[in-house]
């Protein structure tokens, strides 16, 4: 048909052919696909993607209830876009789910890469999850229940960590490719315009050093001549990006001036490739160790549900995002996490929002073994004092440090206690009260901690359930989006074995 396509909106009555009224029973009662056969419509009503397309022309003629289900399914399974829509073409459960005929073919796989991309480009990208969401709230499953369970996981990137040469010389080639001067120069390292990782005898150190000496001076050369120009944010973005990987990984050569090679050290916040810029080493334990993104979730651990989630590269440390997992929660509630998340700073930024915190304290291990702790001191804040185990006090200084070197003289305690020849020293920051507070609750409430804390990891398994542990795209922001509709589909699924049920009086949970 020529003129314009609009955005189509759902036909409420039922088509001959209607893959739900004709098989309805192949979509078992309290799966995913029964339940959106029967409630798409409450969950993902039209209006809730109009914002999407505002113009007249050009708009897709899929309705946005059948895309929410099927990006629902689609993150459920771990399917490609390709995947996904030859599901949705063969399989009855998903017809039934999307409301389709048995004989309707489905959508081009670039439909879901379109609405996906509107998706991120909106003022609410997260709303499939914040949908599920609103069900969890009218339905009354989380009333009551003020304690959140705050862990993070690895996830693998979707694209191979890269060696140093590989990334300058892909890297130099991307910059030739999108800047015209880059391309006029003259390099010599390397035959930039052909595919393929350059050529040296890789058994002789002596090839190796010269090209990566003469890589990291050509990535120089390139850099030198493109940092005057007005460059948009594409190239800008290359030229920087180049930058970062001639500089991250080598080092001047100090057995021959004017040279370089490859750093004897690994460079804090590693770039590990150039395919996907912001993946990180990253590491749970110190032998646990896995190259990509982390998500960070809130869960109440008695149902299950994620209550918020987010995507961060893998070596951010697990304290930073946690305030915004907690951000949405209306009414201060208790947080139980382990000691990842016991520093100070986000201890304090708890209890300034009124928070119970039973988090797991860090774990320090005194100097000498068997020695005294720096809990065996006591530090009076309010007072600027510290006492050590043999009874001695003094005051804290402006520097935040309370010395005991005159004091250490003559002590029948430094054996035990400190290991400087100037005597033990203390430092108290701004932190202490709130570090000791939680100690305090901690050991007042081990049991909530091992009753609350283990259910996170079930969530966890959930979420990384296949072919998850792997994110799908590039980049944290579309795999962000991917993850928090994992986290709806998940959520949707826990709700269905909750006994979610929908009444005239709207969403509830079934007792039985």
């Amino acid at each position: 048909m020529v003129g314009d396509v609009m955005q189509g909106s759902e036909r409420l009555g039922r088509e001959l052919l209607d893959a739900m009224g004709l098989c309805g029973e192949l979509a078992p009662e309290g799966s995913v696909c029964r339940f959106l056969a029967e409630h798409r419509l409450r969950l993902f009503p039209d209006e809730m993607f109009s914002d999407l397309f505002p113009s007249g022309r050009g708009r897709p003629s899929t309705p946005g209830s059948v895309i929410g289900v099927v990006l629902v399914l689609q993150a459920l399974e771990c399917m490609s876009d390709r995947e996904a829509v030859q599901r949705l073409r063969c399989d009855i459960r998903w017809k039934a789910a999307a409301g389709l005929a048995l004989t309707d073919e489905g959508f081009h796989p670039s439909v879901l890469t379109l609405w996906r991309a509107r998706l991120r480009g909106s003022d609410r990208p997260d709303r499939v999850f914040d949908a599920v969401r609103e069900v969890i709230a009218e339905s009354g499953v989380l009333k009551n229940k003020t304690r959140r369970a705050l862990d993070s996981t690895i996830l693998d990137d979707a694209v191979a960590t890269q060696d140093t040469i590989t990334m300058m010389w892909s890297q130099i080639r991307r910059c030739r490719r999108l800047i015209p001067e880059a391309a006029r120069l003259v390099l010599v390292a390397h035959d930039y315009e052909s595919a393929g990782k350059p050529w040296c005898d890789w058994s002789d150190p002596e090839s190796r050093s010269g090209l990566v000496n003469g890589l990291v001076a050509d990535g120089r050369a390139v850099i030198e001549a493109c940092e005057n120009l007005e460059l948009d944010p594409d190239q800008a973005d290359a030229l920087g990006l180049l930058a970062v990987v001639c500089g991250q990984d080598v080092e001047a050569d100090p057995e021959r001036p004017g040279r370089w090679r490859i750093a004897r050290r690994v460079a804090k916040d590693r770039t590990i490739s150039v395919v996907d810029p912001q993946s990180r080493h990253g590491r749970k334990t110190s032998s646990k160790k896995r190259d990509g993104h982390k998500a960070h979730v809130a869960v109440e651990p008695e149902t299950g549900l994620v209550t918020e989630t987010d995507l961060t590269p893998a070596n951010t440390a697990d304290s930073e995002p946690a305030p915004d997992l907690i951000a949405q929660e209306e009414t201060p509630v208790e947080i139980v996490a382990d000691s990842a998340y016991g520093s100070g700073p986000l201890l304090k930024t708890f209890d300034d929002q009124d928070h119970n915190t039973i988090i797991k304290p860090i774990q320090r291990k005194p100097r000498i073994k068997g020695g005294y702790h720096r809990d065996d001191f006591d530090i009076d804040t309010v007072g600027r004092t510290v006492t050590c185990p043999a009874g001695h006090t003094t005051r804290i200084r402006p520097g935040n440090t309370a010395s005991f070197s005159k004091r250490c003289n003559g002590c029948p305690l430094p054996a035990r206690c400190a290991t400087a020849k100037t005597g033990r020293t203390v430092t108290v920051d701004e932190y202490h009260d709130h570090r000791e507070a939680n100690k305090a609750r901690f050991r007042e409430n081990q049991n909530v901690y091992r009753d609350y804390r283990p259910p996170v990891e079930r969530t966890i398994a959930w979420l990384t359930r296949g072919k998850a542990r792997r994110v799908p795209y590039r980049g944290l922001t579309r795999n962000r989006c991917w993850l928090t509709t994992r986290a709806a589909a998940i959520n949707l699924q826990r709700l269905i074995n909750l006994g979610l049920i929908h009444t005239t009086g709207g969403w509830a949970t079934n007792p039985a």
